[in-house]
């Protein structure tokens, strides 16, 4: 096929492998490109082969999910495989699904690949395969995207093309990129005889080779955990050093925490049994190794000024000067359990990716969109995009992304594509079934806590409202540009919190009392519990930017705190639908409530305003009539009077209504007009 010109195949959606010739290069051209083939990148696939987009994703190794070929190295995945819930929903059992991709095939649910409730990590790989060729996912494999640029260009979507170049110098041209390549660069620390240190990603897993000796860890990771773990049984002792101390999930609520799974070694060090934890900056350690090939720790400075060369009998060690030096005795292995951090060095400094700053250095800067900071129409998905949650919700995680990613392809198919964000319109009255159905069944906001929420906008008066799934929250003052959807009349937005204090390294979780029971103190429930905030108009970038410390949204006009459950279950009547239906009620100056038939009517008569009950069911001939069974269950329930035809008609046999309807109007009072005025009445309602 002869090369076409570039800007005019752009007009027309140019189509899959493409070529463009721009400075005598031929460009494979896609609207999508995807570096990386791992979880988010066959997650992003997936929902732009079902738009029918233009995409290919491009993966370095002959298979998806390489990270998991070698990791964990000793290969049990700390991400949870439950197989019964006691429900047979689907969206409410990916809420205990920890390993599923998003898809409408149900034979790619990861419980039919694995019953272990922590799986092996093979699995992992052959379930990626599976999801891969058997939705027809376009993935490159064997091919490595070594460098990124840009080429500027006024008719492209974001204003630029993303060039890529791969290991064999074949080039390729995108409109929109997705880089899904996570996080897979050791780090590393540099101190003084760091080249003794083994990796994490080389160090032997055979219990064996490890079998009467002396080792000592760099990190306080689940990866470290997971290497002690593997050799408590055997070693002399393990030591432990890293600069923060040790934090347990179940503490945190942060799944990327020490998972209990791996804590044996916590059992063995509080139990008197050799094994021992320390704190310490590991830039300010030494390793000097001595003629017997025994490794002894120091500091820095003791190295400083100092002839290494001669050998450590010249070298003052720490123990030399203090006799209870904590790690005075030599150790046989140094192992660094560092974790792994983003590769920035394939992208040209024209895309401007930079690490963010302090702790979260180790992924690149993006927006709470996923959208990067530096470059327009480049999203970071995957773990590589934790940043926007890190030590917060599971942003960084199977689990979390696979609704983060969800939610790119949704702000990508409206800003090029004009589709705006899936929605569905309900009538005012479904608005308090509609919430509960989703605080108890909705897998994305019960994972990304915090993160992403529903949003409810308002029609005009009330009447009606449009919902919204899982729109990321950082982004609330752009909604409107980025889901083409209108907020003219307010909005709810539905959400999941923990308690403000209630989690932390330092606090004890399970302390008496640590629950809340009772719907007037649900403010301060400490568990995972649904929150709804009101806005009476759409909160702008200024409020985003000036909420509160710690709040996922800018204060609200209201708001309004669901009790938490035991059981996660949102629908005990008094306790949680019965405050939520009256918080609604006060914010919209409406009621909620539905009603029988015979309710209605009688508002007909003795009130200016119907409920919208039963102006949208009873009006329109669809209200609640009910068997005489239901009735009786309403009168003895209190929700109705009982209206009994043997109450007032006396011998008047049962098929007269004559009387009946002279009764009821004179029971309540309500004075018996002409019937023009019944009629005028009736042209009103």
């Amino acid at each position: 096929m002869a090369p076409a010109v570039c800007g005019t195949l752009l007009g027309l959606a140019l189509y899959t492998g493409s070529l463009c010739a721009a400075s005598g290069t031929a460009f494979l051209y896609h609207d999508y490109c995807i570096i990386g083939a791992g979880p988010s990148g066959l997650q992003a696939a997936y929902f732009l082969q079902r738009a029918g987009r233009d995409y290919v994703v491009f993966e370095r190794s002959h298979a998806p999910g390489s990270f998991f070929a070698l990791y964990p190295r000793h290969r049990k995945l700390i991400s949870i495989n439950k197989q019964y819930t006691g429900k047979s929903n689907s969206e409410f059992n990916l809420r205990h699904d920890w390993n599923s991709l998003l898809s409408h095939d149900r034979r790619l649910l990861f419980r039919r690949y694995s019953r272990d409730f922590f799986p092996n990590a093979d699995t992992m790989v052959r379930y990626l395969e599976d999801f891969a060729s058997l939705l027809k996912l376009r993935v490159q494999y064997n091919t490595a995207i070594v460098h990124v640029t840009l080429e500027r260009d006024v008719k492209a979507w974001n204003g630029h093309y993303f060039l890529l170049t791969d290991q064999d110098r074949q080039n390729y041209k995108c409109s929109s990129l997705l880089v899904a390549t996570g996080m897979w660069v050791p780090n590393v620390v540099n101190f003084p005889g760091s080249e003794y240190v083994e990796g994490y990603e080389t160090v032997s897993i055979n219990p064996e080779d490890f079998a009467g000796q002396t080792v000592l860890i760099l990190g306080r990771g689940n990866s470290a955990f997971e290497t002690a773990e593997n050799i408590l049984g055997v070693t002399n002792f393990i030591h432990m050093v890293s600069r923060s101390r040790v934090r347990l999930s179940w503490a945190t609520h942060y799944v990327g925490d020490l998972r209990a799974i791996n804590n044996g070694l916590l059992d063995t060090y509080q139990l008197k049994s050799l094994d021992g934890l320390l704190e310490g900056n590991l830039e300010d350690l030494a390793i000097v190794k001595d003629k017997k090939g025994k490794l002894h720790i120091t500091l820095r400075f003791y190295l400083d000024n100092r002839n290494t060369s001669a050998g450590i009998d010249s070298i003052t060690l720490p123990q030399d000067e203090l006799d209870n030096f904590a790690t005075r005795a030599p150790y046989d292995r140094v192992i660094r359990c560092l974790g792994w951090k983003f590769d920035f060095s394939i992208y040209n400094r024209s895309l401007r990716m930079m690490p963010e700053k302090g702790n979260k250095k180790k992924y690149p800067q993006i927006k709470p969109s996923y959208e990067s900071r530096g470059t327009r129409g480049l999203f970071v998905l995957g773990t590589a995009s934790h940043s926007v949650d890190f030590r917060k919700s599971a942003g960084g995680f199977i689990h979390g992304f696979r609704y983060t990613t969800r939610a790119v392809h949704r702000l990508l198919e409206n800003r090029h594509h004009g589709v705006p964000w899936p929605s569905t319109v309900y009538p005012i009255t479904q608005l308090t079934n509609t919430i509960i159905k989703r605080v108890n069944e909705a897998s994305g906001l019960y994972q990304m806590f915090s993160v992403l929420a529903d949003i409810i906008l308002l029609r005009e008066n009330a009447t009606a409202f449009e919902y919204l799934e899982e729109y990321p929250v950082g982004v609330l003052a752009e909604l409107e540009m980025q889901t083409g959807r209108k907020a003219p009349n307010g909005l709810f937005v539905v959400i999941m919190e923990y308690g403000r204090n209630f989690s932390g390294a330092d606090k004890d979780v399970f302390y008496y009392n640590r629950a809340v029971g009772e719907a007037q103190h649900a403010w301060q429930s400490n568990f995972l519990h649904p929150v709804i905030y009101y806005y009476k108009c759409l909160p702008t970038e200024r409020d985003v930017r000036l909420r509160p410390p710690d709040w996922p949204l800018p204060r609200p006009d209201a708001v309004h705190h669901i009790v938490e459950d035991f059981l996660t279950d949102w629908t005990a009547p008094n306790a949680h639908i019965l405050p939520l239906r009256r918080f609604l009620e006060n914010c919209l100056s409406t009621d909620l409530r539905n009603f029988f038939a015979e309710s209605c009517f009688l508002f007909a008569f003795t009130h200016q305003k119907l409920p919208p009950f039963c102006q949208q069911g009873y009006v329109r001939m669809q209200g609640l009539v009910g068997s005489e069974g239901l009735r009786r269950h309403a009168v003895e329930a209190g929700l109705l009077e009982d209206y009994t035809l043997t109450d007032f008609l006396g011998d008047r046999p049962p098929d007269s209504h004559e009387g009946s309807q002279d009764q009821l109007l004179r029971n309540h009072a309500i004075p018996v007009r002409p019937l023009q005025h019944l009629v005028n009445a009736k042209d009103e309602l």
